[in-house]
């Protein structure tokens, strides 16, 4: 198969863009969110749900699956599409990810969606309280400490790029390391060019002709880092191009480095945002020319009763929000749905009431209708955002949603 990407559309009014990404297991409209199913499952949702919802491409991850049940068992049962039956297009991780987060993630105390952007928290690091890293990066790989059962596992390029071959994903994802908000410019450096020489090493280990193969743009909050890894590893014959890591400690300095990517990789290859995917990052990520995100917000916020909805409330530090908590007293005899907007079968069948009832006592569907009615909503949401690019009216859609 020869993969291709193709612009649709490019907005009159910024540089927001819809395509088209083909893969083995069908193609993908652009802009696309993507869900995140560490497990090979996206939490308490079916794949006969997950496609449902409307989404597109869902994330895996390599080094949990090489974990548990090992990827030689999931390519003796078919593969990772058939073993989670799930006849769409997948993504997996490298593995890179969870270098971090069990490593720098660990001992600086961040990663979590409330704690990416330290600034913004108003927070002092309290390092009594973090934990000890479960990883060693050298120049070669990755030596993990499971945090299942403490045992050492190692990754590599070369060994990255064979768990996602075996996988059988649609798109893998080079190794790479990703560094910490918190970490020294001189660390970021060495971490950049281990990356870069990474990528090479994954370029000449990937053989599947039916699998995308994904570089990934590091280098920290650092300008000419950032700009150093669009020089070389943009001029890698990638398929396709990830930007992760550090994007700073505000959602300001987010905005400042999605941008000087968009604006410096090879524009006719689709790119993705690793790990962002709140509302008004995905509006202002999209606006400067990302194809697709991943984002654990809405089914981590959906089994905590963390709602979705267009009406923007404010919360105690004057910031908008997008959700609303559905365990409040308030929603005990609430018979409207969730969101009077939307259209998921949620929505159209069940009560406030009744999802608050389903949270109060634990019952398990709450988790699962919850889960379903975010992932459906952003969904939609990023289905009206390619319509409107198609239409020079994304910032009009913009402004509706963020009153800017």
């Amino acid at each position: 198969m020869q993969p291709t990407f193709e612009l649709s559309s490019t907005s009159r009014e910024c540089s927001a863009r819809t395509g088209v990404l083909r893969t083995a297991h069908g193609s993908i409209e652009t802009p696309c969110f993507v869900p995140v199913g560490t497990q090979a499952s996206l939490k308490s949702l079916s794949s006969e749900e997950i496609r449902a919802s409307g989404t597109q491409l869902l994330f895996v991850n390599t080094y949990h699956l090489h974990l548990r049940p090992g990827e030689e068992t999931i390519k003796a049962l078919g593969g990772v599409h058939t073993f989670m039956h799930h006849d769409g297009p997948l993504i997996s991780d490298s593995g890179g990810f969870q270098a971090f987060s069990l490593g720098l993630g660990l001992e600086h105390g961040v990663g979590k969606i409330a704690d990416i952007f330290p600034d913004e928290e108003k927070r002092t690091i309290n390092f009594a309280k973090t934990a000890k890293s479960l990883v060693h990066v050298d120049p070669d790989g990755v030596t993990f400490r499971s945090h299942v059962d403490g045992r050492k596992l190692r990754l590599t390029p070369e060994s990255s790029i064979r768990i996602q071959e075996a996988l059988g994903t649609d798109i893998a994802l080079a190794l790479d390391e990703c560094t910490s908000p918190l970490s020294p410019k001189s660390y970021v450096r060495e971490a950049l060019l281990r990356t870069t020489r990474w990528a090479g090493r994954s370029l000449e280990a990937h053989k599947s002709k039916r699998q995308l193969l994904f570089g990934i743009i590091q280098g920290g909050h650092y300008r000419d880092l950032r700009e150093k890894a669009c020089r070389t590893i943009g001029s890698l014959p990638f398929d396709g191009f990830a930007v992760g890591g550090d994007f700073g400690r505000s959602k300001r300095e987010m905005v400042r480095i999605t941008a000087l990517v968009m604006n410096s990789i090879p524009r006719d290859k689709p790119r993705h945002i690793l790990g962002i995917g709140e509302i008004d990052d995905i509006f202002r990520i999209v606006e400067n020319g990302a194809d697709s995100f991943d984002c654990v917000m809405p089914s981590r916020l959906g089994r905590m009763g963390h709602i979705l909805h267009k009406s923007k409330i404010k919360d105690q530090r004057s910031t908008i929000s997008f959700t609303y908590d559905i365990t409040k007293k308030v929603f005990s005899k609430d018979s409207k749905p969730l969101d009077e907007a939307c259209l998921c079968w949620v929505c159209q069948t069940y009560s406030r009431a009744y999802m608050h009832h389903l949270f109060r006592t634990r019952e398990l569907l709450g988790y699962r209708l919850a889960t379903y009615h975010n992932v459906s909503f952003l969904n939609t949401l990023v289905g009206d955002i390619r319509r409107a690019i198609r239409n020079n009216s994304f910032i009009k859609l913009r402004n509706s949603w963020l009153d800017s």
